[in-house]
């Protein structure tokens, strides 16, 4: 039985106009200032908090359905959450669909697909997957959920460069329209919806379930190197030439890391200013080790962490933040990695530099991720070579100054800078500026997305994101 309490805070909403909808919603309708409404907006960045006007909290495709058509008939903008690692805006006046409740997650292990529903998290299609010898193309943090993060292209630290990207072995994407359509989307079906929605993000629908293919991997050779900070110099410069002797097996990243004194964390790294070399590797760890022996003697290491490990633990090799915390964030990609970019990068970030910052971060990508999958999509990064992801920890009061000092690693590299890039990387500082998003996809790719928006979406009724506007 649901309780409404009408609530000035809730503008353009208020309980008697919900009734109708409460009537048919098997998860939970909310206002500002009930109980409920708090947590179903919390974001991973406390930075970014969504206040909505109303909140949905879907069960089902037709809770979904129901929300849409809601909020389409009373012109409100329709937000999407499932565990909002990337929120781009408050969602002031919007319905907001938060997907939490829908978790379903099934293995086929003859046809090695999964299909997954829009609140399931990446370690429980990991798991599931284990059990059948079977990998899918999960990333970094296994807390993300797997449809954000699919949709807006899915960046493996194990099998990206072998196998592109997550969004590439989609089968099928069950989403529900601006019109309230839930529509069964696939390659033969709707093809310019099926191949915009595989890298244009939440633009197009609220997408209820994927199915995509799964992979017989069970292991791999990996986890991170920790140096000394003092070494930066020495670390990077050996990294950016031994990246491109590389195979395509072995995937590496490295970030310059000022950690907090958590107890959680070993002694030799609390508090301190580490490098973190992160490196994944698919073949034995006799050849991993053979790989990896060249950047070992570049300096002492201070901790060790690289070791044969199961799939499922691929979390282990970033050892990305598992709880929400407040910070700001800023991505950047680079069309190449000369001696010279090295050299700004240690100026910014090395010993001396008095960087606020928790972390910089270099990707190298490169090998599957470059090439078009057999049933194109809309991403857009393919053949940029490196990503560079920086963040810094603290709430509002530190937030001047962490934006400076991101300001300054993003334009510091802008000699070396490609314009094309991940959308899943785009921080919330840069909202929905028409210009950032039409730059991160370049121009063709844009005005074609732009029309598929016009047939799907034409009144931009999911506009709370990083936005791609209809054509006109």
């Amino acid at each position: 039985m649901h309780q409404i309490v009408a609530s000035p805070v809730a503008g353009l909403i208020q309980a008697e106009d919900i009734t109708d909808l409460v009537a048919v919603t098997e998860g939970e309708v909310l206002l500002p200032g009930e109980r409920g409404y708090a947590a179903e907006c919390t974001a991973f960045n406390f930075n970014n908090p969504l206040e909505p006007a109303l909140v949905v909290a879907a069960a089902s495709a037709a809770d979904v359905q129901n929300a849409v058509r809601f909020a389409r008939r009373r012109s409100l903008p329709v937000a999407i959450k499932a565990t909002a690692h990337q929120v781009v805006a408050p969602a002031h006046g919007a319905v907001l669909i938060t997907t939490s409740r829908m978790t379903g997650v099934t293995v086929d292990p003859r046809r090695r697909i999964a299909r997954v529903e829009a609140g399931a998290r990446w370690q429980q299609v990991l798991d599931a997957a284990a059990e059948h010898g079977l990998a899918p193309l999960a990333g970094s943090a296994p807390g993300v959920g797997v449809v954000g993060y699919t949709l807006g292209g899915g960046l493996s630290p194990v099998i990206g460069r072998t196998r592109g990207y997550a969004a590439d072995h989609v089968r099928l994407i069950e989403v529900v329209t601006a019109d309230g359509t839930h529509r069964t989307v696939t390659a033969e079906t709707e093809r310019d919806l099926f191949w915009a929605l595989r890298g244009g993000k939440g633009n197009f629908g609220v997408v209820t379930a994927l199915e995509f293919d799964l992979f017989p991997v069970t292991r791999f050779y990996g986890g991170g190197l920790y140096y000394a900070g003092e070494d930066l110099a020495a670390v990077l410069h050996a990294w950016r030439q031994w990246v491109p002797l590389l195979p395509e097996e072995a995937t590496t990243s490295v970030m310059v890391q000022r950690l907090p004194p958590a107890p959680e964390l070993p002694d030799v790294l609390r508090g301190a200013f580490v490098v973190h070399l992160r490196f994944a590797h698919l073949g034995s760890p006799g050849d991993a080790e053979r790989l990896l022996a060249p950047l070992r003697d570049v300096a002492p290491v201070l901790l060790d962490l690289v070791q044969d490990r199961p799939f499922s633990a691929i979390g282990e090799i970033h050892l990305d933040p598992a709880d929400p915390l407040p910070y700001y964030d800023r991505t950047t990609s680079l069309r190449e990695l000369t001696a010279e970019t090295i050299d700004a990068l240690v100026a910014l970030t090395g010993p001396g530099s008095d960087c606020p910052l928790l972390g910089v971060e270099l990707r190298a990508l490169g090998g599957a991720l470059d090439r078009e999958p057999a049933v194109p999509n809309a991403v857009p990064a393919r053949g940029v070579p490196f990503l560079v992801f920086a963040l810094g920890v603290g709430g509002a009061e530190r937030g001047e100054q962490l934006r400076a000092a991101l300001d300054n690693v993003v334009g510091t590299l802008e000699p070396w800078t490609a314009e094309r890039q991940s959308p899943n990387f785009l921080s919330a500082d840069e909202g929905s500026s028409a210009a950032v998003v039409r730059a991160i996809y370049g121009p063709e790719r844009y005005d074609q997305l732009a029309a598929v928006k016009r047939v799907y979406d034409p009144g931009n009724l999911f506009r709370v994101n990083h936005n791609i506007r209809p054509a006109a």
